[in-house]
């Protein structure tokens, strides 16, 4: 019997370090948005949308550039895209701590809206490779360009679109209490609290890079390949601060917050590609793509639809406490990941 290399398992080690003082940062981290939202009287939909997100996504920011200014386009291409199918599943396995499916509990179309945005960026971004990027300036393909305008007229738009109340579900479950009482966990000074948000983002941020970096140990350890630890450990190691603070956000009942942090992080993941094409010195980074890019961008297209359906249908069918949007979701994901395997 062949033993383990050791020097995989000391990998795996510091993985598992990593991953558990992700996992605390972001679950604090999910305790304070809450409370601040609460104690500045902000819409915790937008919280979720523009500060969580943002602040889940800081390993991806780190881990993206890095890899772009080392010209890794393909570790760029699917650490991005992979992890926009895996992030969406965090809201299937949500509906394990939601009383019935997530999507059946936002009052408001923002949710709708975030959801049919990223669709469209993502489709962009398909289409962008499949043409082939014809035109490029100073080696910065004008496909990235777009997205990122796109993407601040979607803030812009999911911004002013917040306040608005023309679009009123009926039949909605009963608003759930806090299973926590967050107010009475963090009763000290906002200042305070603030500090404490920043220190988790800091954590999240240094422990986050670290996890990639033991992903990338694992890769060539292990010898499954880059592309295909892209698209699976790599985008769940990324992944990890968006699950730990949306699972303990429905767990306190911020439905909205747990639902736009998810979708605002995979926005700010297709956004990325601008700054990351800005830094790649090989010509346009959508330019010659792998199969597994396309897959990844095919496979958030479908899951992101899913449960944009999910939002727009109040009354689903439920197995056990999964709505059967999630259900669809988690079968895809799992899908994808043997359509990854096969194209690696």
């Amino acid at each position: 019997m062949m033993l383990p290399d050791t020097t995989l398992l000391q990998s795996l080690g510091l993985f598992a370090v990593s991953a558990a003082i992700v996992w605390f940062a972001g679950t604090r981290l999910a305790y304070l948005a809450d409370a601040l939202a609460d104690r500045f009287n902000l819409a915790k939909s937008l919280v979720g949308l523009l500060l969580l997100a943002l602040a889940t996504s800081l390993p991806e920011v780190a881990t993206t550039l890095s890899a772009a200014v080392s010209q890794a386009k393909a570790l760029v291409l699917n650490n991005l895209f992979g992890g926009i199918a895996f992030q969406t599943a965090i809201l299937a396995l949500s509906d394990l701590w939601a009383r019935g499916a997530i999507t059946n509990y936002p009052r408001k179309a923002n949710h709708a809206l975030e959801a049919t945005l990223l669709v469209f960026l993502l489709a962009i971004a398909l289409l962008v490779i499949e043409v082939g990027e014809p035109i490029a300036v100073a080696g910065i393909g004008m496909g990235s360009v777009l997205i990122a305008l796109i993407y601040g007229g979607a803030i812009w738009l999911l911004r002013r679109y917040d306040g608005e109340n023309d679009w009123i579900p009926v039949d909605l479950p009963d608003e759930v209490p806090e299973t926590f009482p967050v107010s009475a966990l963090l009763a000290g000074e906002s200042r305070a609290m603030l500090w404490q948000a920043g220190a988790a983002c800091l954590a999240i941020l240094v422990f986050g890079v670290l996890l990639v970096t033991f992903a990338e140990r694992i890769a060539s350890q292990s010898g499954l390949g880059t592309s295909f630890i892209g698209v699976t450990l790599l985008a769940a190691a990324t992944s990890l601060p968006e699950l730990t603070t949306s699972i303990t956000a429905v767990r306190i009942g911020a439905y909205t917050m747990a639902i736009s942090n998810i979708f605002g992080s995979n926005l700010i993941m297709l956004v990325l590609i601008f700054p990351a094409d800005m830094l790649f010195r090989s010509g346009p980074i959508l330019q010659n793509t792998s199969q597994t890019v396309r897959l990844a961008l095919l496979f958030g297209i479908a899951v992101t639809a899913i449960y944009l359906t999910g939002l727009i249908v109040r009354r689903k069918p439920t197995v056990g406490p999964f709505g059967l949007d999630s259900i669809i979701v988690l079968a895809v994901v799992i899908g994808s990941g043997f359509a990854y395997y096969a194209a690696r």
